[in-house]
């Protein structure tokens, strides 16, 4: 992951709070259409583009509606994602005379040649990754072997940013549309408050499901708030996100260096 960090400060609609939160976990564009085309399983050859676009898009604006601070390079693949998407709504005698102009067969090829090669490099880090945590495994002979912890580590994979996100979409659109009076009543939620709710949902040590944090009757207000309040602890390592398999659903621990 990069070192680019974000940052958060408490708030919805309108609504401004004195919290800041900050991840040195966000990864860049490149990664956030990767993890795209992997969730809908579509071949990266073949970018339906329209459709990665719109999803692209609505990650930006959940970002946006979070006060999170995105690198400026987000915005500059939105706008790359839309020319091509507008190029390739073009008549086809239109993008005809476009391609021969620009010497491109596909209005996507650039996007896509920039996709694959990131990705080569993307996997061979996690391989070379993956081959040092199997070394630390092997142990040469006379090593103390009471030395090692009696908690072996899960085979979970650790939830990015992005996998958050989703999650907390999914939440978002359940809302209804609330009242007035009702939006009132939603300031008595705060991420202070939520922070020290969720300590002691995972205090025992057992894993409690991501969802379980978001009631069903719970208000925009209240899930952002909540939703920040998971990002802090988890910057703070005082709560690991975790899924069973790619796009599983998010479990939450306790984190063992809390």
């Amino acid at each position: 992951m990069s070192n680019d960090s974000i940052s958060a400060t408490q708030g919805t609609g309108q609504e401004e709070f004195d919290w800041n939160v900050k991840l040195p976990v966000f990864e860049g564009p490149l990664d956030l259409l990767l993890y795209l085309i992997k969730k809908e399983e579509i071949d990266i050859y073949q970018i339906p583009i329209e459709r990665i676009t719109n999803q692209y898009l609505e990650f930006i604006r959940l970002i946006q509606m979070l006060n999170l601070e995105i690198a400026g390079e987000f915005l500059v693949m939105a706008a790359t994602l839309i020319h091509i998407k507008s190029r390739m709504l073009l008549p086809k005698d239109q993008q005809l005379s476009e391609q021969i102009e620009e010497e491109d067969a596909d209005p996507r090829w650039e996007l896509i040649r920039q996709l694959v090669e990131y990705k080569k490099f993307k996997d061979a880090a996690l391989e070379l990754a993956d081959r040092g945590e199997r070394q630390e495994t092997i142990y040469q002979r006379g090593f103390d072997v009471r030395s090692l912890s009696l908690f072996p580590a899960s085979n979970a994979l650790e939830s990015g940013v992005f996998e958050l996100i989703a999650a907390f979409q999914k939440i978002l659109a359940r809302v209804k549309p609330t009242n007035s009076f009702e939006n009132i009543l939603e300031d008595r939620f705060t991420v202070s408050d939520k922070i020290i709710s969720i300590q002691q949902l995972i205090e025992s040590g057992h894993r409690i499901l991501f969802r379980d944090l978001f009631p069903e009757d719970a208000t925009r207000t209240e899930i952002v708030v909540t939703f920040l309040a998971l990002l802090e602890l988890i910057r703070l390592k005082q709560v690991l996100a975790q899924q069973e398999e790619p796009f599983g659903e998010i479990q939450l621990v306790k984190s063992p260096d809390s």
